[in-house]
């Protein structure tokens, strides 16, 4: 493989403990997959882009010039309500896809340029008043028939972990699980029906366009309350939020912002916010890493402001 597109050890090893021999068959076959989509879809693949995660990205450029990203997986459910989801979010400032091929595991987007991450915007009031907008227009009623899970399904890790780890639940402070799950019970017994929201909608999730201005990626694709499509916005970035100035105020700030432009209430905002963040703090018990802490630490600061609200 070409310098330019050499796979990280990193990556590597991510891949595996992910997936194991089929992760380690997909991580053989990647050059090959390169080159196939390559001469499928007329590319130039020019060289990958840094921090990679859970799946190989590349810039490239198609025949007529466009600048455009080819994207990698391996072949699973999750990738397929991506493609899902952006074909059906498409129009509403998300990322344009060019092509896919859910079986082969592969997209193609247009890059966006300079792609600068809300992220990197020290402001933190004016970051959130840039993606509140965001937040509030996304969410669209989903088709009659679909694939995308719900969130009732996401909250299933809270039944799976009890299983795996018993009553105790590991590391996890077993009251602030089960505050979780009641809050979840409550906020679903009043929830309008249920919008197909991005479910990953946070700083290093919305990009700026020289063109389009800022432009979400990356979408999972959830069905549920559209208050929640806010949640993931308010626990990141991760971890940099406990590590601000004042991160209770900065809380309470990004949650005003947020209840004003998405005309919500502002303590069902976060609620939900509060059950993402032990939802999060579970999913990464249930994958072994170690940030699981964050989600909890998260959870009680929201607590803290609920009590105070």
């Amino acid at each position: 493989m070409e310098s330019g597109l050499a796979i990280p050890p990193a990556f590597r090893r991510r891949i595996v403990d992910t997936w194991g021999k089929e992760g380690q068959a997909w991580l053989e076959r990647l050059p090959d997959l390169i080159a196939h989509c390559a001469e499928r879809w007329d590319l130039t693949v020019e060289s990958r882009v840094p921090g990679l995660s859970y799946g190989f990205v590349a810039h490239a450029s198609t025949a007529d010039g466009t600048e455009a990203v080819l994207k990698l997986s391996v072949p699973n459910p999750e990738l397929v309500t991506e493609i899902e989801a952006l074909r059906i979010f498409r129009e509403r400032g998300i990322v344009e896809l060019l092509e896919a091929d859910p079986k082969l595991g592969a997209l193609l987007l247009r890059r966006v340029i300079p792609g600068t991450l809300l992220s990197d915007m020290e402001d933190d009031e004016e970051a959130t008043r840039i993606a509140a907008p965001l937040i509030r227009d996304l969410p669209v009623a989903p088709p009659a028939e679909h694939a995308f899970p719900t969130l009732a399904h996401w909250a299933l890790v809270f039944d799976r972990l009890r299983t795996q780890l018993g009553p105790a639940m590991g590391p996890l402070p077993v009251h602030v699980v089960e505050k979780a799950e009641g809050v979840f019970r409550d906020l679903q017994a009043s929830s309008p029906t249920g919008m197909l929201l991005h479910g990953d909608l946070h700083h290093d999730n919305i990009l700026a366009d020289r063109k389009k201005g800022w432009v979400v990626i990356d979408p999972k694709g959830v069905v549920g309350d559209s208050a929640f499509e806010a949640a993931r916005f308010q626990i990141n970035p991760w971890p940099d939020l406990l590590e601000m100035d004042q991160p209770q105020k900065v809380a309470r700030q990004r949650l005003e912002i947020l209840a004003s432009v998405l005309d919500a209430d502002p303590s069902r905002l976060l609620a939900w916010a509060f059950f993402d963040a032990v939802l999060s703090a579970c999913w990464s018990v249930e994958e072994g890493g170690e940030d699981w802490w964050y989600g909890i630490a998260c959870a009680e600061l929201f607590d803290g402001i609920a009590d105070g609200w």
